[in-house]
């Protein structure tokens, strides 16, 4: 019997066909499964556990249709190895065997797959399974709401195993099964989008660093005076270029940290570090210039503790904190730092300036969201800072929230664990 003929075959033949009470029970436990939520590679691993005895099956593969142009497999078990034709693998449907299934809207038998690579010699998908000794396949189309998502393979290492009877019972799990499968595509859609933006965002942040470092390096050698004099008008331009030039290096940096957290290539590792000697002044000594254009008085209240922490770790997160600090402080403004033990170590970071309303701090250290006030806004920032911050903290197991009073003050407080 040809492809075309079981296909007219299996649609006539359909409606005639009764499932056994076994056959029922297995079909309803598989449903439960797939209502209960569980991942879409459990359910397909318990359908092809389960299903053993009711259909004949050696594989079962499951593949994700991108708009109807391609297909790429999510998952294949196997009872045997090796897989040849496994998770990963992308073929386009145009001029593919496949684009019938799509086209006609219904399930593909072939029970001899050495007669049909015969015929088709081009098929490299067939070519990979008649490797894997499979004979015979079903092919069945998965929908969610009239619109084909992917398919569902099913193969086994013998011939003619396919007919009416097993697409009758895939079709009695078809409509949960499809909207599993619609979960799992669009969740493994936005983690591709996810990654792929991480990728990029690390690279183009990387790229752009170490220019902007020269850039910032020579401009300041420049401004100095090192390759001789430089009128006054000349030191105006090249201090425009370097104050924005660092807020770009500045910004650079912060997405640097956000990609190295959002891919957990920022590993912590601990040392025994002096807070005030090993992180705060460190940090200090890099944004004591911004805070000397701006006038600002820094107060300094420091307990000597030491304790275990990522010393590169922190000294980001203090950064974050003084270089905001200056950012958001008024001319002739004050910061104070102070370092305390408790049952934790206690630092805060408090500064004159228009502070925040209380009821908007939830949104200081979430990703890329500021505070809107027409003051604060009016100041440069990309909302990540505070995020990394956060992130770095909770990866010491530690606590970083804020208090302010509109208009007077805002105050930052890092507690981390002694232990």
């Amino acid at each position: 019997m040809s492809e075309h003929d079981t296909l007219s075959y299996i649609q006539g033949m359909n409606e005639n066909i009764v499932l056994t009470p076994e056959e029922v029970t297995v079909l309803d436990a598989i449903n439960q499964k797939i209502a209960s939520g569980q991942s879409l590679v459990d359910i397909i691993e318990y359908f092809f556990k389960e299903t053993q005895h009711i259909m004949p099956c050696d594989r079962i593969g499951i593949a994700f249709s991108d708009d109807g142009k391609r297909l790429t497999l999510y998952h294949v078990i196997a009872s045997y190895s090796p897989l040849y034709l496994d998770k990963g693998y992308t073929a386009d449907l145009k001029g593919s065997s496949l684009e019938k299934i799509f086209s006609d809207r219904a399930p593909r038998i072939i029970n001899d797959l050495e007669e049909y690579y015969k015929k088709n010699p081009k098929s490299e998908s067939t070519q990979l399974l008649l490797k894997e000794g499979v004979m015979s396949s079903m092919t069945c189309p998965l929908y969610v709401e009239g619109r084909i998502v992917g398919v569902l393979f099913r193969s086994s290492r013998k011939k003619n195993m396919y007919g009416p009877r097993e697409v009758m019972l895939h079709h009695a799990i078809a409509e949960r099964l499809s909207q599993a499968v619609e979960k799992a595509y669009r969740i493994e859609q936005l983690t591709q989008a996810i990654n792929a933006y991480m990728e990029m965002l690390s690279f183009v942040t990387h790229e752009l660093k170490s220019p902007l470092s020269s850039i910032v390096t020579l401009g300041t050698t420049l401004r100095q005076g090192y390759f001789g004099q430089i009128q006054e008008h000349c030191k105006n331009t090249i201090d425009r270029i370097l104050v924005q030039a660092e807020y770009l290096l500045a910004i650079v940096n912060e997405y640097l940290n956000l990609a190295r957290l959002e891919t957990a290539s920022m590993p912590i590792r601990k040392s025994s570090v002096t807070i005030a000697t090993d992180i705060i002044e460190p940090a200090l000594a890099i944004v004591q210039p911004q805070a000397d254009a701006k006038h600002i008085t820094i107060e300094k209240h420091y307990e000597d503790i030491t304790l275990q922490c990522d010393p590169d770790a922190i000294k980001i997160v203090m950064h974050n904190l003084l270089s905001n600090a200056i950012k958001y402080n008024v001319e002739n403004g004050i910061i104070r730092i102070t370092v305390t033990r408790n049952d934790v170590c206690r630092i805060v970071v408090w500064n004159t300036g228009p502070g925040f309303p209380e009821e908007q701090k939830h949104k200081l250290f979430k990703r890329f969201s500021r505070i809107e006030t027409n003051e604060l806004m009016a100041r440069k920032g990309s909302g990540i800072g505070l995020f990394v911050s956060w992130n770095i903290v909770q990866l010491h197991n530690g606590r970083i929230y804020a208090h302010s009073v509109l208009g007077q003050y805002a105050q930052f407080t890092v507690e981390l664990p002694l232990d």
